[in-house]
C-alpha cells in the first residue's frame, strides 16, 4: 500500500501524465544530452616498425604494450537512429548513464564485461551475442515494424532481457514504451516487482531509495521497478522512473525529471546486471518446448490434469506439469497422457474435472461469478491442488485471500508428517530444498503442505514452497522450491492420493 501511495504522490507525471500529448517532450531539454560519451581507449599493436627515416637516424621498433582482448560484451545500448533498416530522424538519448553503471558494476562483481552501442537492423538478436538490450529516452520510441517486433520477441523467448529506463523520468517515453510492450506481448502484462523478489537482494540489499522529483526535496520511498515475465524470469526490466546510474541529482536537480538517487540507482543497477547474470542459463534452458508425444492424442481412459487460468501469470512453468506426468506414468500404476489442458472458471466443463491444478507468480483476483464456481466445484466433491511458483509471495497471499472468499469458514491446517499423502506412492520422511528456503528456513527438513478440509477430507491441497519449478529441472538460482527430484515425488503423491480419495 505505501508503494501505491507515494506514487500516487509523486506524480501525476509518472503514470496519470504518461497519457499526455508527446508535444511535451519537444519542449523539455535533457541537461544529460549535453556530456558527450567517453573516448574509447586507442589500441596499437607491438612489434610495428616507424617508416625508414633520413640517415645517419636508424630505425626502431615501436615499443607500446600489446592490445590486451576486449571484456565480453554483456549489455547492447540500442541506438533508435535506425528502426526497420531505415534511418529515422534522430533519437535523442545518452549513454552517460550505462557508462557508469557498467564501471560500477564491473568494480562490484570483480568482473570485467563492457556495453556496446548496437542497432536494430544490424543486430543478430541472439542473447549469446548480447545478454541485455538497454534502451532508454524521454521522448516518444519511435513506430517499430512488425518484423522488428517479432525479432525481439523472439530474442527475450531464447533468453535475452530488455532493460528499459525513462530518462529523467518523462511521462511521454513511458507512454510510448507501455503501448509498444503490449503490442509484443498482449498476453503478458507488466506489473510491478515485489520488494522480496531478488532483485532487490541478489547483490545488495534494497527496500527504500532517494527520489527527487525536479528540484523539490528527497522523498525515501519504497524501490520500484516493473517487470514482464516469461517463464519465471523477468525478461523486460522497467522503471519509469530515471535510474541516474550517471548523474548526481543532488548536486545537479533536474527541472521537468524524477531520478532516483545515484548512489541508491547503482546499487539497483549492479542487482539488475546480477540477475539477468544468474538467470542466463534458465532463460537459455526455458527456450527448448518439450515435445511428448501423447500431446496430440484424443483421450481415452487416460488421466489428463487441467490447469487453472486465472488474470495473474498463471502459466509460469510450462514444462512442469507434463515432466510430472511423464515421471508418474514411469513410476505408479496410473495410466497418464502426457498433456495438460488449461480450462478457466466460467468453462462449461469446469465441473468434470476431477482436479484442478493452479499455480502462479504474482497478485491475481477474481470475480464474484468465478469465485461462485469455484464454490460449487469445490462442494460437488472436486480437488484443487496448487503451489506457488518460486515460492511467490504475492501469489501465496492473493491464493489465500481468494480461498478465504470461496470458503469463508475454512481455515488452512498443516498436514501432518503420518498423513497418507507423504506415503502412498513415495515415503517422505524428509525432503531437500533450494538454497533459499534452506538459507530462510534451515531448520524445515521435512516436506510442507496445507490443506483446507471438508468431511474430513482435503478439498484444497496448497504449498507455499514451489514444486512446479523442480518439475521443470531447470537451473533456477532464486526459486524457493523443493530439490527436483523430492517435487516429483511429492507432486505424484499428491495427484495419486487425490484423484484416489
Amino acid at each position: 500500500m505505501r508503494r501505491q501511495t507515494w506514487l500516487m504522490a509523486l506524480g501525476v507525471s509518472l503514470f496519470a501524465a504518461s497519457a499526455v500529448a508527446p508535444a511535451f517532450g519537444e519542449e523539455f531539454k535533457n541537461p544529460k544530452a549535453v556530456i558527450p560519451p567517453q573516448a574509447h581507449q586507442n589500441r596499437m599493436s607491438g612489434g610495428e616498425s616507424f617508416p625508414p627515416l633520413p640517415l645517419p637516424a636508424t630505425p626502431v621498433r615501436r615499443t607500446e604494450r600489446k592490445r590486451e582482448p576486449a571484456p565480453p560484451a554483456l549489455v547492447g545500448k540500442v541506438n533508435l537512429n535506425v528502426v526497420d533498416g531505415k534511418t529515422v530522424s534522430a533519437y535523442p538519448s545518452v549513454t552517460l548513464d550505462i557508462e557508469n553503471l557498467m564501471s560500477w558494476t564491473n568494480q562490484q562483481l570483480k568482473l570485467r564485461y563492457r556495453f556496446v552501442e548496437t542497432d536494430l537492423t544490424k543486430f543478430s538478436y541472439s542473447p549469446t551475442e548480447l545478454p541485455v538490450l538497454y534502451v532508454t529516452g524521454w521522448t516518444p520510441l519511435p513506430a517499430f515494424g512488425d518484423k522488428t517486433k517479432e525479432k525481439i520477441r523472439e530474442y527475450l523467448m531464447a533468453g535475452g532481457t530488455l532493460v528499459v529506463h525513462a530518462n529523467c523520468g518523462r511521462p511521454e517515453f513511458n507512454a510510448s514504451f507501455r503501448k509498444l510492450q503490449a503490442e509484443l506481448f498482449p498476453d503478458r502484462p507488466m506489473g510491478p516487482i515485489p520488494l522480496d523478489h531478488p532483485i532487490y537482494s541478489c547483490l545488495n540489499k534494497i527496500t527504500d531509495m532517494k527520489v527527487r522529483e525536479s528540484d523539490k526535496a528527497w522523498k525515501e520511498v519504497p524501490a520500484y521497478l516493473e517487470a514482464m515475465y516469461i517463464g519465471c524470469r523477468a525478461a523486460i526490466i522497467f522503471s519509469p522512473i530515471d535510474i541516474s546510474w550517471g548523474w548526481d541529482a543532488d548536486k545537479k536537480p533536474i527541472t521537468g525529471g524524477t531520478l532516483y538517487d545515484q548512489g541508491d540507482s547503482l546499487k539497483l543497477g549492479a542487482n539488475m546486471l546480477t540477475y539477468v547474470l544468474a538467470n542466463y542459463e534458465y532463460g537459455r534452458a526455458f527456450e527448448i518446448t518439450k515435445m511428448y508425444h501423447q500431446a496430440d492424442i484424443a483421450t481415452r481412459d487416460q488421466l489428463v490434469v487441467a490447469q487453472l487460468k486465472h488474470n495473474g501469470d498463471w502459466d509460469p512453468t510450462p514444462h512442469g506439469l507434463p515432466n510430472l506426468l511423464k515421471f508418474i506414468d514411469s513410476n505408479s500404476t496410473l495410466n497418464v497422457q502426457f498433456k495438460r489442458t488449461t480450462v478457466a472458471l466460467d468453462d462449461l466443463d469446469v465441473l468434470k474435472q476431477p482436479l484442478l491444478y493452479m499455480t502462479g507468480l504474482r497478485n491475481f483476483n477474481m470475480t464474484d461469478a468465478e469465485q461462485k464456481r469455484l464454490q460449487d466445484y469445490l462442494n460437488a466433491g472436486g480437488v484443487l491442488f496448487a503451489e506457488s511458483a518460486m515460492g511467490s509471495s504475492s501469489f501465496d497471499s492473493s491464493f489465500r485471500k481468494m480461498i478465504a472468499q470461496v470458503m469463508p469458514n475454512a481455515k488452512f491446517e498443516v498436514l501432518k508428517p503420518d498423513h497418507p499423502v507423504f506415503a502412498n506412492v513415495f515415503k517422505l520422511k524428509e525432503t531437500q530444498y533450494s538454497a533459499l528456503v534452506q538459507q530462510a528456513e534451515p531448520n524445515l527438513k521435512q516436506p510442507l503442505l496445507e490443506a483446507v478440509m471438508k468431511d474430513g477430507a482435503p478439498v484444497v491441497i496448497y504449498s507455499r514452497i514451489s514444486l512446479s519449478n523442480g518439475w521443470e529441472q531447470l537451473p533456477n538460482p532464486y526459486a524457493k522450491a523443493y530439490a527436483d527430484q523430492d517435487a516429483l515425488k511429492l507432486g505424484t503423491n499428491v495427484l495419486v492420493y487425490a484423484l484416489t480419495h
